[in-house]
């Protein structure tokens, strides 16, 4: 099964019109589903993202197969293209790094959108999601895949583009899911 931990509707809303998914509860989370994904709707932080993760964790028994994913936008320096698919290997939140894959990308982790270039990257759950997953040793597969949606200008982001750019990369993010890592 795969996972799938996604802060908005809008980012979600390119994979429910995909793979035209169900939409049913799970406590208090929306949740999308098929026969081999699962998409919850976390809300935006970290806190919200690490419970709907939990939430995931606790009621879906893990197996060597599943793999959890999150997916979202990021804001990042004018060197990302809109539109650029990242793959994330380090997470920093509150200046400490958390690092779990080799050779990807780092971002940071911020608790409200900011419209200063501080940073190379930045989104508003990854940690909390990263959080969750490492408390849980079965996990094996473990993917935090970004969107660059603007270049710290968050006002100029709708749900339109928001889907649009999702949409985009859906194939990308296939790809690179479907080979998992030994």
């Amino acid at each position: 099964m795969i996972y799938i931990v996604i802060a908005l509707k809008s980012e979600a809303q390119a994979f429910v019109d995909k793979y035209k998914l169900t939409k049913t509860k799970l406590g208090k989370y929306t949740l999308y589903s098929d026969k081999t994904k699962k998409i919850i709707l976390s809300g935006i932080g970290v806190i919200n993202a690490r419970e709907a993760t939990q939430a995931l964790i606790n009621l879906y028994d893990i197996t060597d197969e599943d793999m959890y994913i999150n997916i979202g936008i990021c804001g990042a320096k004018k060197q990302y293209s809109i539109g650029s698919l990242l793959e994330i290997g380090e997470v920093i939140y509150d200046g400490v790094s958390h690092s779990f894959k080799e050779g990807k990308k780092s971002i940071v982790c911020v608790h409200e959108a900011i419209t200063q270039v501080k940073y190379d990257v930045v989104d508003m759950e990854s940690y909390g999601f990263l959080d969750a997953v490492t408390h849980s040793p079965a996990i094996k597969y473990v993917y935090i895949l970004k969107v660059v949606s603007d270049h710290f200008e968050p006002q100029n982001v709708t749900k339109e583009l928001t889907k649009s750019l999702i949409f985009k990369v859906i194939n990308d993010i296939n790809l690179l899911v479907h080979k998992k890592e030994g």
